[in-house]
């Protein structure tokens, strides 16, 4: 007999708004479904390799080369940080990007932020091109606080595959240090692991990058005690600040010699 089945359901699952919500559910459902593998457009970041610009990356050829000028030997690190993302080409769905999300130790940035240009190849290139100005950058940046000229001292800088225009506060102090040290015959390091991050130009001023909570991960990964950072994102290197890693907040070359000849003397060292 037709609707003698339905006699023995309870009476909710029969009712007319019940049987309406469950099949609008179902397209719902099927959305949410289907919209949890489509790409999605943004990159996943996480804690990239570092580089002691007063060494050797991956044991080849040293970071920096200097000629036309005594050459020091030097004690201590002066790392460059770097953070990770998946290709330009790559499409994170829905579950990736809420995974990546709620990791404290990865981020979900728009694609369009970290690869202006979509093509990888393209990306690629001006992840080098970035460098390279970085690199020249940072050699004018030490040289010009010297007081030596470009004419005649030359700095040579191998930092292997790593790109991106961050590194220039890094190497300047490299190259201070591998020059003149502290200026009394000691290292700006103190023989400290230094990690540090930030832009700079030519006048030596640090400029903000990005990135900074997965920078502080990947230099305390490496060893790193102290870490150098544009003083206009100090907010965010105080976000998942790893243990046993000071933030010295700088705005400029000078600041970062003058902070870390107070670390080494027991004086006063800025703080975010």
């Amino acid at each position: 007999m037709r609707g003698v089945p339905s006699q023995n359901l309870p009476p909710a699952l029969t009712a007319p708004r019940t049987r309406a919500l469950a099949l609008c559910a179902l397209p719902v459902l099927a959305l949410f479904a289907v919209a949890a593998f489509v790409p999605l457009p943004f990159t996943l970041e996480s804690p990239g390799d570092t580089a002691d610009t007063l060494g050797a990356y991956n044991g080849s050829n040293p970071v920096i080369r200097v000629s036309g000028t005594p050459q020091r030997e030097t004690t201590g690190q002066l790392r460059v940080v770097t953070v990770e993302a998946t290709n330009p080409g790559q499409r994170n769905t829905l579950w990736d990007s809420l995974a990546a999300w709620a990791d404290p130790k990865r981020a979900v940035v728009p694609t369009e932020e970290v690869y202006p240009e979509s093509d990888s190849g393209k990306a690629d290139e001006a992840t080098q091109q970035q460098m390279t100005q970085s690199q020249d950058s940072a050699t004018l940046a030490a040289l010009n606080y010297l007081h030596l000229s470009p004419d005649q001292v030359k700095v040579e800088i191998d930092l292997g595959r790593i790109g991106g225009p961050s590194g220039g506060q890094m190497l300047a102090l490299g190259i201070v240090d591998k020059i003149a040290g502290n200026g009394r015959g000691g290292d700006l390091t103190g023989g400290r692991n230094v990690a540090g991050t930030g832009t700079v130009d030519a006048d030596g001023r640090v400029g903000q990058v990005g990135g900074i909570p997965l920078k502080t991960q990947a230099a305390r990964a490496a060893g790193a005690t102290v870490f150098l950072l544009p003083r206009s994102e100090c907010t965010q290197g105080k976000v998942n600040t790893p243990d046993g890693l000071q933030l010295v907040p700088v705005d400029t070359l000078s600041d970062s010699i003058a902070a870390l000849d107070a670390l080494n003397s027991g004086g006063a060292v800025p703080h975010c």
